[in-house]
Order: structure tokens, then C-alpha cells, then sequence
């Protein structure tokens, strides 16, 4: 069966590539893997029939033969197992690569997110510019220690691999903030990842479903 992943029929990342899907059709480019999209309205989330794939009522989702997952990393996971290309074959490797992964959901992932969203919701707050900087300073601090990781190659492990791949993923929620810009061995790195073919091709994919989103209410 070919698998099959959800995204959203029209995403809320403005065709920034920034939904959870992209790190799935990433990892499916990088592997050479064909699949297919269900896209998903934001009333169809909360249908009976994706909970019963997704209980968090949210995107993406990955079936294929008898395998039906949720949760983007775990589904990089179970791609990159599938063919060659994202996982080292040297077993000490592949375990130094998975744990990037979680490094990157895990640790630097949550004060990016807490950022961007106090500079969403709590801008108007009169606590806010003290809160932001505190969070600007975490973040800052993941920066420096993902720079000095970078110091010596151009990627997180040797070979480009999953935790590249997911670490780039939770970095590009940067893009445009000036963040970055900061830390150019940082910088550097994601412009390396987003350069690559595969990136491309599920850069351009998603893009085209936000355009054919644009075009229908036009």
C-alpha cells in the first residue's frame, strides 16, 4: 500500500512549510518514497474517523500496509527505518542520530514555541517585553550550545540524518524572527538542510496546496 499522510486542506502556516506534515513529506523525499495526501479541513480533525487515527484530533497522520501512526517525529522515525538514506547503519550511529531527534522536539523545540507564541498572544500585556526577553534568553541559550555542536561540520553527526532533519524542522519556526542571524553557524546549517533536493521537493509540495487554498477563495 502506498502510504498515505494527512495535512491540512488549508494551513494555517500561510505556505511557510512550517505544519507538522513537512518534516513527513521531507523524510519521505529524503527516502525516495512515493505517498499520497488526504487533506484535512479543521471540522474533519475532530471527526470520529481521524481520532480514531489521531485521538489529539491534529495532523499528521501516516498509514501504509498494517501501519497507521501520529505524531511527525514518530512517523520520520518509521520512514527513515523503511529505506536507506536517514538512519546510520552503524548501530552506535543510529542511536546518536535518534537522540538528536528528541533532542530537537524535546529540548530546543519548547522555548521556540513558547516565543512565538507569547509574541502572538501576549504582545498587548503589559509584562510582556520582560517575559520576551526571558524567553528570548532561552532560546539564545539553545542557540549557542547548537553552535558550538556545529563548530566542526555541517551536520549534528557525521552524514545528514533524521536528527538533522527534525532539528531543522523546529529551527525554520525561526525563519524570519531574526534570531538566527545571531548565530551564523546555526543559520548556515538551515540553509544547508533547506537547500537539499528533498527539502525542495516537499517545500514545493506543501506550497502547492496553500496556493490551491488561496486560489479557491480568490
Amino acid at each position: 500500500m502506498r502510504p498515505i499522510i494527512t495535512a491540512f486542506k488549508a494551513s494555517p502556516d500561510r505556505g511557510r512549510g512550517l505544519a507538522r506534515d513537512m518534516a513527513v513529506r521531507w523524510a519521505l523525499e529524503e527516502v525516495g518514497l512515493a505517498y499520497d495526501v488526504r487533506l484535512m479541513t479543521f471540522d474533519a480533525l475532530k471527526s470520529p474517523e481521524h481520532r480514531a487515527l489521531q485521538p489529539f484530533g491534529q495532523i499528521p497522520t501516516f498509514e501504509a500496509d498494517d501501519v497507521a501512526i501520529f505524531e511527525s517525529g514518530a512517523i520520520v522515525l518509521h520512514v527513515a527505518d523503511q529505506r536507506p538514506g536517514l538512519l546510520p547503519a552503524d548501530a552506535a550511529a543510529r542511536a546518536r542520530a535518534i537522540a538528536w531527534m528528541f533532542a530537537a522536539v524535546s529540548t530546543v523545540e519548547p522555548p521556540i514555541i513558547e516565543r512565538s507564541m507569547a509574541s502572538l498572544l501576549e504582545r498587548d500585556q503589559p509584562w510582556f517585553a520582560a517575559r520576551q526577553a526571558l524567553l528570548d534568553q532561552r532560546v539564545q541559550v539553545r542557540l549557542a550550545d547548537l553552535s558550538a555542536r556545529l563548530a566542526d561540520g555541517l551536520w549534528l553527526d557525521g552524514a545528514f540524518s533524521v536528527g538533522d532533519l527534525m532539528m531543522v524542522a523546529v529551527l525554520r519556526r525561526l525563519n524570519g524572527s531574526g534570531v538566527l542571524e545571531a548565530h551564523p553557524a546555526v543559520e548556515a546549517y538551515v540553509a544547508r538542510a533547506e537547500a537539499r533536493p528533498a527539502f525542495q521537493r516537499a517545500f514545493a509540495a506543501q506550497r502547492s496546496v496553500f496556493e490551491a487554498s488561496e486560489r479557491a477563495v480568490s
